[in-house]
């Protein structure tokens, strides 16, 4: 069954909008709550991929704060703090900690509009050493209150509408960033979710959409 032409065309609004060079980078970030909050403003500024390391071996599950954002966002493991930061910087991200150190600078200054990848510690203890270690440099959110940190979601969220404001500025959003096998591949999976299944599991390719999403013969 071919789904509805508004339906359709909000997909590829949404989709068009996406940003592959902006993400966070959770690390130990165990309460379902705080992740699915974190998601959920990760879907309202555009991000298309997070990046999570659990060492606990309990992956947690989605709350009713993602509203479901959770369809929209790739959600990609990392089995440790090393290896999901490398991973990152292979793929060019300039990687920042939301951490207080003296180095720290200030969330507004800085470039959002490069490849970046924002760090976000445990609810508790926030980053690991390691990873301070790790990263290209340190970000803090200024407080002027008695308590000098924020609940982890509501850091993600202050910081990632900054990297949206900058982006809007420069008109990032305005054409499609995603190359087009991928951009074409989402596409068919946000429109046809159970049917992009039986074609994964059979191991074929997707077939093409054409106008109002109307999905094609294969040899058209």
């Amino acid at each position: 069954m071919n789904l509805l032409p508004r339906r359709y065309h909000r997909i590829r609004q949404v989709l068009e909008k996406r940003q592959p060079d902006l993400t966070i980078l959770t690390e130990d970030v165990h309460k379902p709550h705080n992740l699915s909050a974190i998601i959920r403003t990760c879907d309202a500024v555009g991000i298309l991929d997070v990046h999570c390391i659990n060492t606990t071996d309990e992956f947690p599950t989605f709350s009713q704060v993602s509203q479901g954002s959770d369809k929209w966002v790739f959600l990609h493991s990392h089995p440790n703090i090393k290896t999901g930061i490398n991973h990152l910087k292979r793929q060019n991200f300039n990687i920042y900690a939301a951490h207080f150190t003296d180095q720290s600078l200030d969330y507004r200054e800085i470039d959002y509009t490069q490849p970046t990848a924002i760090l976000l510690g445990a609810e508790k203890w926030g980053v690991s050493e390691e990873a301070a270690n790790l990263v290209d440099g340190h970000i803090i959110v200024p407080m002027l209150g008695m308590v000098q940190s924020l609940n982890v979601s509501v850091a993600a969220a202050v910081i990632l509408f900054e990297a949206q404001r900058q982006r809007l500025a420069q008109k990032m959003y305005d054409t499609s960033r995603l190359d087009l096998d991928r951009y074409h591949k989402i596409l068919f999976e946000w429109s046809y979710p159970a049917l992009a299944t039986i074609y994964q599991k059979k191991g074929e390719n997707y077939p093409s959409l054409g106008k109002n999403g109307v999905i094609l013969p294969k040899n058209s």
